[in-house]
């Protein structure tokens, strides 16, 4: 079901301030599994869309918001992880989870709206913005997503992944991004959706 997916991901073009995730390499595989994985779970027809990948968590895991230290800890059954993964945990993917945690019912599914990992020019081990021209080559994964899983709600994680769909003709309601200061509020719009999403 998701084999169309996968494709569109890797027919994303990665420049070379980009790193292309799901490849067919051992850690694209790998990755793969683990994102097949976190897709197969059972969900709401509820989609957080976030910006890219960061260097610390998905990039690491292959899971949006999900670090080392999160797949240790089993929020996805099965994790594979990199033998020395370069990072062990990341501040976003700790409160992403933790909120979940008081999640009632089914859980949303989150991806983010450019696929690769963008880091600045010589710097893998940073994240920068992706560019609007990366954003409109993503958006028809985010796309293919929400039909092959059957979504009905899209919400963006920030007000830049809310830009960043606007310029992919995405429109969706935007919630506060848990970094920087975001927890507390995050945390109370999340939940303020999960109760709507139970009611209706």
């Amino acid at each position: 079901m998701l084999d169309r997916f996968f494709d569109l991901i890797r027919e994303v073009p990665a420049p070379a301030d980009a790193e292309l995730l799901y490849g067919f390499d051992e850690e694209g595989r790998r990755r793969e599994r683990n994102l097949r994985r976190y897709l197969s779970l059972p969900h709401a027809p509820v989609l957080f869309l976030g910006e890219a990948p960061g260097w610390r968590g998905m990039t690491v895991t292959g899971v949006p918001f999900t670090s080392v230290r999160e797949a240790e800890a089993g929020v996805v059954p099965g994790l594979e992880l990199p033998g020395q993964p370069q990072a062990p945990w990341e501040a976003s993917s700790r409160v992403f989870w933790a909120t979940m945690a008081q999640w009632s019912g089914p859980l949303p599914i989150s991806w983010p709206v450019y696929p690769h990992h963008p880091f600045e020019a010589g710097r893998p081990l940073t994240n920068r913005t992706p560019r609007v021209s990366e954003v409109r080559a993503g958006a028809p994964v985010a796309r293919e997503l929400v039909a092959a899983l059957g979504i009905e709600t899209i919400v963006a994680v920030g007000r830049k992944a809310q830009g960043a769909l606007a310029e992919a003709g995405i429109d969706a309601p935007a919630i506060r991004h848990p970094a920087q200061g975001g927890a507390r509020q995050f945390t109370e719009q999340l939940l303020a959706l999960n109760r709507a999403v139970v009611s209706s």
